[in-house]
Parts: structure tokens; sequence; C-alpha cells
């Protein structure tokens, strides 16, 4: 759902699909589950602390025919534990990639 009240440049869609994850210079895909989609970033759980200023590769694979899969190169900006061993990664596109 859409939030209109939100003082932010991008409305935040709430996602909540899969999403893969890997590092640029790993072939090991990690798996997570996407909270929330912008303009600018995407929100997601993880079970791993990222480090903020990493680089991933995420493609997020949505449960409906009407949502195409995305493919995007983002910066880590902050990972915090949500509860124990589960972890909410927020994260600023740099780039967008067909699948």
């Amino acid at each position: 759902m859409l939030d209109h009240s939100e003082s932010r440049q991008f409305i935040r869609m709430d996602v909540s699909c899969e999403i893969t994850y890997k590092f640029p210079d790993s072939g090991e895909l990690y798996v997570g589950e996407c909270l929330n989609i912008s303009g600018s970033g995407i929100l997601f759980k993880s079970p791993r602390s990222i480090e903020g200023g990493v680089a991933l590769e995420i493609t997020i694979s949505p449960d409906n025919v009407l949502t195409p899969p995305m493919k995007a190169y983002v910066e880590v900006i902050r990972s915090k534990e949500i509860e124990p061993g589960m972890y909410e990664v927020a994260t600023e596109i740099k780039g967008i990639k067909e699948v």
C-alpha cells in the first residue's frame, strides 16, 4: 500500500516477497525478504548483518504476475537487529538492470 504521508522524496511501497542478494565478488547467493521499495532504496530482512557501505547485487522476485522481477545494485546504508538472528537492512539503489 502506498503511504502518501511520508516527507521523503519518494513514496515507499510495501512489498512482501523473496529477495536474493550477493556480494559483487562472490557467486554465493543469500535469501531475504523484501519489506518495501521506493525510487531510491530497498528495505529487506536478512538472517545476517551487513556492514554499511557494502555493495550488493539484489534480485527481487515478486509473487504476482503484474510486477516484473528486478535486479538492482545497491549500497547498504544500515543494518539493525530486529529480533535474535534477524536483521533489517536498508539500502540505496545505485543502478537497475533488466532481468
